[in-house]
């Protein structure tokens, strides 16, 4: 008997599917922003199909945000890691002393580009956004010092998000909303709670 012949088709290796049609919310803010995420999350459902991205531009300190956070949503809470899935219905915490990007679906992490002076790790992630990211994409800003985020914010809406503004008088420090009132590119200046509905109403139309 003849030995059977072998097959000279490859097997198709397995691709791993990149799901970028979801919208992803980038929440930037630093001193005065808990209290902001936490009113934030308390207001929005688990299940509206968003992947929720808080970054807080820490540069020494490490933050204790996935120990804090639970306790005000349903959604997993997770300190990001390299190349860690965006999947919906999650929020996820950048780490300290890192610059976050996207790319394929993915997280990734690099040393951070601003040791010195105030971070600018808001405006790095969400310029690797509007590169990277082919999903809608609204970008919030709440308490903090400094301008944070602002410069990137006229970029995310030539692709198509939108952009939003704690309300100067219902954060705790105002300077990081008026910069990003300032920067003539805010679609909505509202308090975490009316972000939050703005968030849902966003999702629900996608």
């Amino acid at each position: 008997m003849n030995p059977p012949k072998r097959s000279n088709s490859k097997i198709p290796i397995k691709t791993k599917r990149f799901a970028k049609d979801f919208p992803v919310v980038c929440v930037g803010g630093s001193a005065g922003g808990l209290d902001a995420y936490i009113r934030l999350l308390q207001h929005l459902p688990s299940d509206m199909g968003v992947a929720i991205v808080i970054v807080n531009h820490l540069r020494i300190v490490a933050t204790q945000l996935p120990e804090i956070l639970p306790r005000y949503t349903r959604m997993p809470v997770e300190l990001i890691t390299d190349r860690l899935d965006i999947d919906p219905n999650h929020v996820f915490i950048i780490p300290a002393k890192r610059d976050l990007h996207v790319l394929n679906g993915e997280f990734h992490l690099k040393p951070i580009s601003k040791p010195y002076g105030w971070p600018d790790v808001i405006t790095v992630f969400m310029r690797s956004l509007t590169e990277h990211w082919d999903g809608k994409l609204i970008a919030v800003i709440v308490s903090g010092y400094d301008g944070d985020g602002a410069a990137a914010l006229c970029g995310i809406k030539e692709v198509g998000g939108i952009t939003i503004a704690q309300k100067p008088d219902t954060a705790g420090q105002p300077d990081m909303p008026e910069s990003a009132i300032a920067s003539g590119c805010i679609d909505f200046v509202l308090s975490p709670e009316g972000i939050a509905k703005e968030i849902i109403k966003i999702a629900r139309a996608e």
